[in-house]
């Protein structure tokens, strides 16, 4: 049989990676060694940081959403108790977007939670 030269492979292989690693500093950028560790470690934190954006932005919502409750005399949790027991049923990402954009709305939804409350 006979043998298999990969010039041309690795080669292209190498510029994949290399191309990957545009915009690195340093070595990392340029050498394939370093590129390829740098990639590696890239992808594993864009793979994890793509977890953590979903409740990076939920911890947002919240926030949010009981800056506009306390503005209402509500707390965030009075103000979801409410909620529930008024049969609202918006998530925080919208509920977050109201009291953002349309402070009355939002203040119309609080006083329907603060009449369920008493």
């Amino acid at each position: 049989m006979a043998r298999v030269k990969t010039g041309k492979t690795n080669h292209q292989r190498h510029l994949k990676v290399l191309k990957l690693a545009k915009g690195y500093f340093g070595g990392k950028h340029c050498l394939y060694k370093s590129a390829h560790e740098q990639v590696m470690h890239s992808g594993k934190y864009a793979y994890n940081d793509r977890r953590k954006n979903k409740s990076n932005f939920r911890k947002l919502w919240i926030q949010r959403i009981n800056a506009a409750a306390r503005m209402n005399d509500l707390s965030y949790s009075q103000l979801m108790h409410g909620l529930k027991l008024a049969n609202i049923n918006i998530n925080r990402k919208v509920l977050a977007e109201i009291a953002v954009a349309d402070l009355s709305g939002f203040a119309a939804i609080c006083d329907q939670t603060k009449a369920q409350l008493s």
